[in-house]
């Protein structure tokens, strides 16, 4: 029953369009050249529009396999279309081929090693595989091509957040709630981090502001009621702890920290019927340690 976290990690695997990519990569047939050379060129570029725009349809259709065929035909044309990498590294990350997602954007930072999309992208694989390191250097360099991107310092602060990097985390966070006052996750994660730190006011500061953007995110009430209740406020983690209960009759964990507050605030028997109906929900849900840790709690609050 001690503090909670929710992690939340943020993907945006967008299309790269076939015009911009191709007037940026493709060969310039009007160039001066040999008559079979200039149709050559004219030749590919068709062929590379046709891929590549059948494989935006197929995209859009949800049909990954089909536009990744046409990528890998697009990419034999022309082996520098940082377009058709990345393109078919969202159709195999949507497959859940991570690995040949990575491969794909490696390869469009290799040719574009200022791409900060594909840093992102890849740092989310990253994180999905648990690779943390490995997606906090991505986030990292998402942030230094752009300095402003507040999914990058959401990711990496969540992702430290959960490394127990609770002041790395809060620096994220901050920076988050600079550019964006109203994102409430960042604060319930702050939260989140100043209560680990056993800075419990600020953390209810957070919690607050969250519950003000997000009126029913039970868990920023359960937080913010742990934290009342480990600085002795009792009557008020009742009322944060009520509030989960409204939204979430089943969460056993706020039963038994109402059943806390209740007990050690002189309402002894509704404590102890707090901390029955949580017992019996853990038991419900297979957590048996759980509950009988409370078992021996309700010893305690009947001796007092």
């Amino acid at each position: 029953m001690q503090i909670s976290r929710i992690v939340i990690i943020l993907l945006t695997c967008g299309l790269v369009s076939c015009s911009s990519a191709n007037s940026a990569t493709l060969p310039n047939n009007t160039q001066s050249k040999s008559d079979s050379k200039s149709k050559l060129a004219q030749a590919n570029l068709k062929d590379v529009d046709e891929y590549f725009n059948r494989a935006n349809k197929r995209l859009e259709k949800g049909d990954l396999q089909g536009a990744i065929n046409d990528l890998n035909q697009v990419i034999k044309i022309n082996p520098k279309l940082v377009s058709a990498y990345y393109n078919r590294a969202v159709a195999r990350g949507q497959l859940q081929d991570n690995q040949g997602a990575i491969a794909d954007f490696n390869k469009v930072i290799q040719i574009n090693p200022n791409d900060s999309e594909a840093y992102y992208n890849r740092g989310v694989i990253h994180a999905q595989l648990r690779n943390y390191q490995k997606a906090i250097a991505d986030y990292t360099k998402v942030i230094q091509i752009n300095p402003q991107n507040i999914k990058a310092y959401n990711n990496r602060g969540t992702i430290r957040l959960g490394l127990k990097d609770n002041q790395g985390a809060i620096a994220d966070f901050n920076k988050v709630i600079q550019i964006n006052p109203n994102i409430y996750i960042a604060y319930y994660n702050r939260g989140t981090a100043r209560a680990r730190l056993k800075n419990n006011q600020a953390a209810i500061n957070d919690f607050t502001k969250a519950i003000q953007i997000n009126p029913n995110y039970a868990q920023a009430y359960y937080n913010r009621g742990v934290a009342r209740r480990q600085l002795k406020n009792w009557q008020a983690a009742i009322i944060d702890f009520n509030k989960v209960i409204q939204i979430n009759p089943n969460y056993a964990d706020a039963f038994g920290n109402r059943g806390i507050a209740r007990g050690f605030s002189g309402d002894k028997e509704g404590g102890i019927t707090d901390l029955k109906t949580a017992i019996s929900l853990y038991e419900k849900q297979g957590k048996i340690a759980e509950a009988q840790k409370l078992v021996e709690l309700i010893k305690i609050v009947k001796s007092r």
